[in-house]
């Protein structure tokens, strides 16, 4: 057999290499992970009564929107870490300019208001749990996302189980968003930014054990 056949004979018996692996391996860690964050929601929560005209007013929508932007920056920065010796060019700014924008609402909110209903704008009705269930919802996709990164290739376990914990939190603020009342932009600004921050957290400690080679 000829040289040209031969290669000629491999290239067309290959399989289709799919595109962009990470993506789809994180896509299903984070669609499995918010079913479960949903499922775990409707057990221990609920949906809130009026979702409906909720959703006709721009905050609701602002609220939405902040979470959901951290969302992609979180995934932008997992899908880099996820391959050897990643740099992290422009991902600082993906991730903290939504927080900037949202804290900059936020302080606009406040100095507008009145002194007496400052504290109301920061600590709403539910500051005390907001975070806690942010963060308890944030457990399946958690669990799903580490285990979607540590089969790819981190060199920089922490920074990875950094982002790992951030987008868990993320996605988990976007499912908690269907049941929470509040519609503060300093109450979302702050206790929803503390919720996603605490995955974060325990993903920056386990993944130097988890994560290393």
């Amino acid at each position: 057999m000829k040289t040209e056949d031969l290669i000629s004979m491999l290239a067309t018996d290959a399989g289709t290499v799919t595109p962009y692996p990470a993506l789809q391996r994180f896509g299903t860690a984070i669609a499995w992970g918010a079913a479960g964050a949903t499922l775990l929601m409707l057990a221990l929560l609920q949906i809130r009564h009026d979702l409906g005209q909720a959703a006709l007013l721009p905050m609701f929508w602002l609220k939405v929107g902040f979470v959901a932007s951290l969302t992609g920056g979180s995934l932008l920065a997992a899908l880099r870490l996820a391959r050897p010796g990643a740099k992290l060019d422009g991902l600082p700014l993906a991730i903290g300019l939504p927080i900037l924008v949202m804290w900059a609402i936020a302080a606009f909110t406040l100095i507008g208001a009145e002194s007496v209903e400052r504290s109301k704008l920061f600590y709403g009705d539910t500051w005390k749990s907001c975070p806690l269930l942010i963060a308890l919802l944030s457990a399946p996709v958690f669990v799903a996302v580490l285990r979607t990164m540590k089969e790819l290739a981190p060199t920089q376990p922490r920074l990875a189980g950094f982002a790992s914990g951030l987008l868990a939190g993320a996605v988990a603020a976007v499912v908690y968003c269907l049941h929470c009342p509040e519609q503060g932009a300093p109450f979302v600004a702050f206790w929803y930014l503390l919720g996603m921050l605490i995955p974060a957290a325990v993903g920056t400690l386990l993944g130097n054990r988890l994560l290393r080679w």
